[in-house]
C-alpha cells in the first residue's frame, strides 16, 4: 500500500476511537495505556491529533460503514494524520481498509495490542495473512499488561475470555476473534483489584462469549476446567464496597450455581443481557443456536425467581433469512412473556463467508427495519410498566455524569441497570447514592437523594 501520511514521532497528540463491544472498550484502554507509555498525549477523537486509531467492528454491515465513516472523519479533522485501522472490521476487511486513501497502517485483533511499536515501524501497512492453524495459538493465559483504569468513565470493563466455539451461522465474529481463549484466574483478579483500588465501583466483567469462561483452562486442585461461577465466587471474595456486572451471556451458561450466586450476593447486579437473538424453535435451529424456545423460557423464570428485582436485556436479530411473520412473532411474544425490558435488536446483516448468506430466502431489508421498529416498540411498553413499579422506591445509583443540558441533572445507573436522575445535589462522580424514586420522564427515572427529603 502506497503511504502518503506524515511517520510518526513520540510526544505527538494520539486519539483511540472505540466502535462496537466492552471487549474493544477493554483492548482500547490497553492501546491507550500503551501509546501514553511512549509519550504520546492522548485526546479526544473529536479532537486534532497526529495519530488515529479507529478501533472497529464487524458485527454487522453497518459496524463496517461505520469504521469507514470514522476514518474520513479523522482524515478531515488532520489530512496529515497518521491513520490506523485497528480490531474486527480491520481482521475481516483488511483489503478494503488498505484501499482506503485516508489509511497509514491496518492492524489485526491479534497486532493491535502491540500498537505502540507497531506505529514506530509505521514505512508500510502491517496486516500479516497468518495461517488459520497458527493464527491464535499466542498463549492467552499471558494476559496484556493491567489497565489502571479508563478515560471518562466510572464503570470499569474487564475482559476475561477472547473469541467463540459457536460459530452462529448469521455470524463473522468467531471468524475475527478466533476461538474460545481464556484469561487466567490469576490475572483477572489482579486486574479487577488494580481497578478497585483507582476507585472504580462497578465492574462490568466481559466476554466475547463470556459463559465459556475458563472450559480452555483447567483447574489445578480438581483437574477439572473452571468455571464462570467459581470466577465471580472469587472475585466477591475481594473485600470493599462495589459491585460487579455480568455483560452479555448466553441462555445455555444460565445454570443454577451462577444464578444462585448472583441472587445471594447484593454485590451482583441484578441484571442479565441475554444474548437471545430469536424464540422461534426453527430459526434458533437455523442459526445453530445452543438451546430451543423451552429451554430459554425455563432458565429466565428460574433466573426471576432465584434474582430479586432482576432485569432482562437481551440481544435480538430480526429478518434471518427465511423467518416468516409467525416466526418473528415468537420472538416479539418473548419480549412481553419475560419482560425484555430493553431489547437491544438489529436486523439480520448478510456477512460475507457466513452459511446465513448463503441462505437463498433473504427477508427484504425494509420488512427488517419493520421488524426492529415492533421490537422496539414491545421493550418500550415493557419498559413503561418497570418505571411506573419503581416509582415511590429506594434504589441505589451509581453516579456517573453531569448532564450538559440545562436542567443539570445528576445521571447514574440503579443496580438493575435502569437509568436515573437525580434532581438535586449528589455524592462525587463515581460514588455510589441512595436515591428515592418520584417520576419517569418516560426515558429514565427521576429521584430525589434521601438526604432532601
Amino acid at each position: 500500500m502506497q503511504m502518503t501520511h506524515t511517520t510518526c514521532n513520540p510526544k505527538k497528540r494520539a486519539a483511540v476511537l472505540t466502535l462496537g463491544c466492552k471487549v474493544n472498550f477493554y483492548e482500547s484502554e490497553i492501546m491507550t495505556e500503551k501509546l501514553q507509555a511512549d509519550n504520546w498525549q492522548i485526546v479526544s477523537a473529536k479532537e486534532h491529533a497526529d495519530l488515529y486509531v479507529i478501533h472497529s467492528c464487524t458485527v454487522t454491515a453497518e459496524a463496517g460503514r461505520q469504521t469507514r465513516q470514522e476514518v474520513r472523519r479523522a482524515a478531515r479533522r488532520n489530512p496529515d494524520a497518521f491513520l490506523v485501522v485497528a480490531g474486527c472490521y480491520a481482521e475481516m476487511e483488511h483489503e478494503v481498509c488498505e484501499k482506503m486513501p485516508e489509511v497509514s497502517m491496518v492492524l489485526s485483533n491479534r497486532d493491535k495490542l502491540f500498537i505502540a511499536e507497531k506505529v514506530k515501524q509505521s514505512s508500510s501497512s502491517i496486516f500479516r495473512q497468518q495461517d488459520p492453524q497458527q493464527r491464535w495459538q499466542a498463549d492467552i493465559s499471558n494476559a496484556p499488561e493491567l489497565i489502571s483504569g479508563y478515560i471518562d468513565r466510572t464503570r470499569a470493563f474487564v475482559q476475561v475470555q477472547q473469541g467463540c466455539d459457536q460459530g452462529c451461522t448469521f455470524c463473522i465474529i468467531h471468524t475475527a476473534r478466533g476461538p474460545s481463549r481464556s484469561y487466567s484466574q490469576q490475572h483477572i483478579l489482579l486486574q479487577i483489584s488494580t481497578l478497585l483500588q483507582n476507585g472504580y465501583k462497578e465492574i462490568v466483567i466481559c466476554g466475547i462469549d463470556l459463559g465459556s469462561w475458563g472450559s480452555d483452562l483447567v483447574d489445578a486442585s480438581s483437574g477439572n476446567p473452571p468455571n464462570l461461577f467459581g470466577l465471580l465466587k472469587a472475585m466477591l471474595a475481594i473485600p470493599g464496597e462495589y459491585r460487579v456486572r455480568l455483560s452479555s451471556i448466553d441462555p445455555i451458561h444460565l445454570d443454577d450455581e451462577l444464578l444462585d450466586l448472583i441472587g445471594a450476593d447484593s454485590r451482583v447486579c441484578p441484571h442479565l443481557h441475554l444474548s437471545l437473538q430469536s424464540a422461534n424453535r426453527l430459526i434458533l435451529k437455523r442459526m445453530k443456536r445452543r438451546y430451543d424456545p423451552e429451554f430459554l423460557y425455563e432458565r429466565v423464570h428460574t433466573a426471576q425467581s432465584k434474582i430479586p428485582d432482576l432485569l432482562l436485556s437481551a440481544d435480538i436479530l430480526v429478518g434471518f433469512p427465511t423467518e416468516t411473520v409467525t416466526q418473528f412473532e415468537d420472538t416479539l411474544r418473548s419480549i412481553y412473556d419475560l419482560g425484555i425490558t430493553y431489547p437491544h435488536v438489529f436486523p439480520y446483516s448478510e456477512r460475507a463467508g457466513t452459511p446465513a448468506a448463503r441462505i437463498p430466502f433473504q427477508i427484504p431489508k425494509q420488512e427488517r427495519k419493520e421488524r426492529v421498529s415492533l421490537i422496539k416498540e414491545a421493550g418500550d411498553h415493557v419498559r413503561q410498566g418497570v418505571f411506573l413499579e419503581k416509582i415511590g422506591g429506594v434504589e441505589r445509583i451509581l453516579v456517573e455524569r453531569l448532564d450538559n443540558s440545562a436542567s443539570k441533572q445528576y445521571h447514574g445507573r440503579a443496580d438493575n441497570y435502569l437509568p436515573v436522575y437525580i434532581n438535586n445535589n449528589v455524592s462525587d462522580i463515581g460514588e455510589f447514592a441512595h436515591v428515592r424514586i418520584s417520576n419517569t420522564s418516560g426515558k429514565a427515572l427521576i429521584a430525589q437523594t434521601l438526604e432532601q427529603e
